[in-house]
């Protein structure tokens, strides 16, 4: 599998499939779905959670959990009053999935890499929208009980955007 993850890296066939995929499976219909389950989830706790899709990656990025570090620095997912932002990356041209919770978030990794597996079961079966759709939910059901706790009188700011970040 990896050899064959190799070639098409090399070939351009990789970068070429992410364009394919990102076209394929994120209609505006799709994006607008994902960025309201978003919205919804996020009124019960005080995470706040990005995704962001990459349909191809840079060259200069060595593997995909260092370019998830990347994407959750640039797109300031660690900028929230409470540290309780969440970063819900994945590469579709290396078919790599990555959550990255800021410090106030009170997870393990092995919650983290149980919905990642259901994603990336999701995937292999070409349900991008519904696996996508049911990770929200899975991360939403982490956020709930780990966390921070909204302070007493105060009402959840939504302080990142809802909608699906396509790069």
């Amino acid at each position: 599998m990896r050899r064959k993850g190799i070639w098409k890296e090399f070939t351009g066939w990789a970068g070429l499939e992410g364009q394919w995929l990102r076209r394929k499976h994120f209609s505006r219909e799709t994006l607008a779905r994902i960025a309201e389950r978003i919205r919804q989830s996020e009124q019960d706790h005080t995470g706040e959670l990005v995704v962001a899709v990459e349909a191809v990656t840079p060259a200069h990025v060595s593997n995909s959990e260092q370019r998830a570090l990347e994407v959750f620095g640039r797109l300031r997912v660690w900028d929230t009053p409470l540290n309780s932002g969440v970063l819900l990356y994945l590469a579709l041209d290396r078919h790599h999935i990555q959550i990255i919770a800021d410090r106030g978030i009170a997870a393990p990794d092995d919650l983290w890499a149980q919905v990642c597996e259901r994603l990336q079961a999701s995937l292999r079966e070409n349900q991008y929208a519904a696996g996508i759709l049911a990770a929200v939910d899975d991360i939403e059901a982490i956020l709930k009980s780990r966390s921070p706790a909204l302070p007493s009188g105060a009402n959840h700011v939504n302080d990142l955007p809802d909608e699906l970040v396509l790069l």
